[in-house]
């Protein structure tokens, strides 16, 4: 006998909240309607009045690189910004005169900039066919990516004046600059590129263009207000800038058309089961009582899962978290307020699919039920086979995670298409001192000065002839104002992650500098630069992991445990999610730690994963896979509830929720696939594993291994007690 699962009686006098709330929007749809666009209009409104608070400078300080830099500060000798320009020619060979006018121009238009402080005199390349001018700008470095746009400016005059030449200039700053319109161009196109999808998926979905605009409006509108909200939280917890509100919109765009896809569905299908004669306002209860209340226990695991980021105690983590925390919040409240407004103004026309000039007719339910029955069957028949499999697959495509390097994106993995990397790439070709430097830092008391200054010089030196440091003509040794302190910048010939870089950061840390600077009496140390920040940085990241980890399943368990009573699904479900991240991380390791597919997905392989990827893609994969367990699970219990045997109840549950869950993944993969096409390494890493974690969550863990061990743990009597009906099932 079939079943189903006994509907709440919508005159019960003990109500939820999430019916409560739908039943009152539902019967004052309009102003439901106004108090959302007044909410949405308050937070964006207010959040751009009140503008965003960004982090200090030195908030980004880390490790040892970060107590160095702090030691400069406090003694005059934080390092300035500093641009370069480089003068070539076109036919390679350099004519010296030529050249050394445009350098002369150069040095007078830079040097009457009230944004420079000094313009080098010009240095000649040992090749002959480069010159070189440092400009060091007049302000703090943190406060320089404001004032550098005369400087281009001045530049592309020049180039306009010396037509034969070519000038180009480069450093952090205009780097910097260069790099985040990029990012800002490319995001914008993301976003053209993934609303029509969206739409185009929901249209056939529900098979009309009015039905399939709600979960897109309200996923907008959510991301709206929580771009209004962040900007508020900002003055409270300062934002990091980059590409955090390209992630909340992300993320908002992902949950925000789930959660209205889920309910709207159960709406939808409430009616239906009533042959559409039941009251729209009656359905729109009974979807809140069951997709309401798994939205909210839904919402609640994504923000416990995001909430681990503030442990790894970084301020580009922390203000994701944040923006992210901040963007679900908002998507939920909107899902469970004016979403029942929105439906009930719809009318009878949220059974209809008139613009495709058809409905679903019993045959082609017929089919799509027979084809997840043929999905199925091994895992319902034969579990322990096709669990195996099935961990078999996501193993292996987890195993080469063992083998991922970390490293912070350099200036050698950003994209050659821009003319400041292009510029710096030129430069250090043939300037290599020109490039990265180590810096080391130092201070004494007054009577110790002369020995601080005989053991800087003695490390210098030492590293003079050395291959892991480049050769300079000049002391780079810089005193403060009262001499007892020091810096030294010792100029690296590699990249950043190049192994040699890495080499010559421990050969200072380890013997030269404890050798030398620290042997004098009561001095205070510590060696900063790019590739010391990168290697902080990078082991700050790994020593973080292990405690986000534990700390995201001990209490996603907890919400499992809550939502399902029962510990077997709640471990299974940790598991589930903890084997698609770890599948997803294996998968960056094969694509991006190699080059095989540097032609497939346009990148060029830094031979490294961004050490920021594998706890972004960790948070946000576990908590999104969260989502979806909880859809389909809440549906396996919504039948078992109704009397199915656990077989059964598995088989209902997963068929139940097969379109609306798939139709949820193919739209989140289209947002995180468009990340792929941004031009940055770390954006593209995070867009793939995200992309392939839906992929793998929704066909590997959804068809094959789900299934399969909710059946094994029936085979072992472990079916939960709370899952068994209280009632009698009602039939058909």
């Amino acid at each position: 006998m079939s079943t189903r699962t006994a509907s709440p009686p919508t005159g019960s006098t003990k109500r939820s909240p999430t019916v409560r709330i739908a039943s009152w929007s539902a019967a004052n749809p309009w102003k439901a309607i106004l108090a959302w666009t007044v909410f949405v209009a308050v937070c964006f409104g207010a959040g751009t009045a009140a503008g965003t608070n960004q982090v200090a400078f030195s908030d980004y300080w880390i490790g040892e690189a970060g107590d160095a830099e702090t030691l400069a500060l406090e003694n005059g000798l934080s390092a300035p910004a500093v641009e370069q320009l480089l003068i070539t020619s076109p036919d390679g060979a350099l004519d010296a005169e030529t050249a050394a006018a445009a350098a002369a121009d150069l040095r007078t238009r830079m040097g009457a900039l009230d944004e420079v402080a000094e313009v080098t005199e010009s240095v000649t390349a040992e090749s002959g066919d480069a010159l070189m001018l440092a400009v060091t700008m007049s302000m703090p470095a943190h406060e320089a990516n404001e004032h550098i746009d005369p400087l281009l400016e001045v530049t592309a005059a020049v180039q306009e004046s010396h037509p034969d030449l070519d000038i180009a200039q480069t450093g952090g700053k205009s780097m910097s600059n260069e790099l985040d319109d990029q990012l800002g161009s490319q995001l914008g196109q993301v976003e053209r590129f993934t609303l029509p999808i969206t739409l185009a998926i929901l249209f056939i979905v529900f098979g009309s263009l009015l039905l399939a605009g709600v979960p897109l409006l309200l996923a907008i509108s959510s991301i709206v207000a929580a771009l209004g909200v962040y900007a508020l939280s900002s003055h409270f917890f300062p934002d990091a800038g980059g590409a955090v509100t390209s992630v909340l919109a992300m993320i908002g765009m992902a949950v925000g058309v789930d959660y209205s896809l889920f309910y709207l569905k159960r709406v939808r299908e409430e009616r239906k089961r009533s042959g559409g004669t039941a009251d729209l306002a009656n359905a729109v209860e009974l979807a809140a009582e069951t997709a309401g209340r798994t939205i909210v226990t839904s919402g609640i695991a994504v923000i416990v899962s995001l909430a681990g980021l503030y442990l790894v105690d970084d301020v580009i983590f922390s203000s994701i978290a944040t923006a992210c925390i901040i963007v679900v919040a908002i998507a939920v409240i909107s899902s469970l307020t004016v979403l029942p407004a929105l439906l009930a103004k719809t009318g009878r026309r949220i059974d209809g699919g008139k613009l495709l000039r058809r409905k679903v007719t019993a045959p082609d339910a017929d089919r799509e039920g027979r084809v997840w029955s043929a999905l199925l069957r091994p895992s319902l028949r034969h579990p322990v086979a096709t669990a195996v499999i099935g961990l078999v697959v996501v193993g292996g495509l987890a195993l080469p995670a063992l083998a991922m390097t970390t490293s912070v994106e350099g200036r050698e993995s950003f994209p050659k298409s821009l003319d400041s990397i292009a510029a710096y790439d030129a430069l250090t070709a043939e300037f290599p001192n020109a490039g990265l430097a180590h810096s080391i830092v130092a201070q004494v008391d007054p009577a110790d000065a002369d020995a601080l200054a005989a053991a800087a010089a003695d490390l210098e030196q030492r590293t003079r002839g050395n291959a892991l440091f480049a050769p300079t003509d000049t002391s780079r040794l810089r005193f403060s104002d009262d001499a007892t302190a020091i810096r030294l910048d010792l100029p690296v010939p590699y990249a950043t992650s190049d192994p040699r870089a890495a080499e010559s950061l421990a050969l200072l840390r380890d013997d030269l500098v404890p050798a030398t600077i620290g042997q004098v009496p009561g001095v205070e140390y510590a060696v900063s630069g790019e590739p010391a920040y990168a290697s902080d940085y990078a082991d700050h990241q790994s020593a973080r992991l292990p405690l986000v980890v534990g700390f995201v399943l001990a209490a996603t368990f907890v919400v499992m445990l809550i939502a399902f009573r029962s510990v077997v699904f709640a471990l299974l479900s940790m598991l589930l999610n903890l084997l698609s991240t770890l599948a997803a991380w294996g998968a960056l390791v094969l694509v991006f730690q190699h080059t095989w597919a540097e032609g497939l997905l346009d990148f060029d392989s830094p031979g490294f994963i961004g050490s920021r990827t594998p706890l972004l893609v960790f948070a946000i994969l576990f908590g999104l896979s969260l989502d979806y367990q909880l859809f389909v699970m809440s549906r396996i219990k919504e039948a078992a509830l109704g009397g199915a045997a656990p077989r059964d109840a598995i088989h209902q549950g997963i068929k139940s929720s097969a379109s609306v869950v798939t139709s949820a993944a193919v739209i989140m993969m289209s947002v995180f696939v468009a990340f792929v096409f941004i031009d940055r390494i770390e954006m593209k890493q995070l867009g793939f594993a995200l992309a392939l974690g839906v992929l793998l969550d929704a066909v590997i863990v959804r068809v094959m291994l789900l299934p399969a061990l909710m059946a094994m743990v029936d085979r072992a009597g472990r079916w939960p007690a709370a899952w068994r009906p209280k009632a009698p099932a009602v039939a058909r």
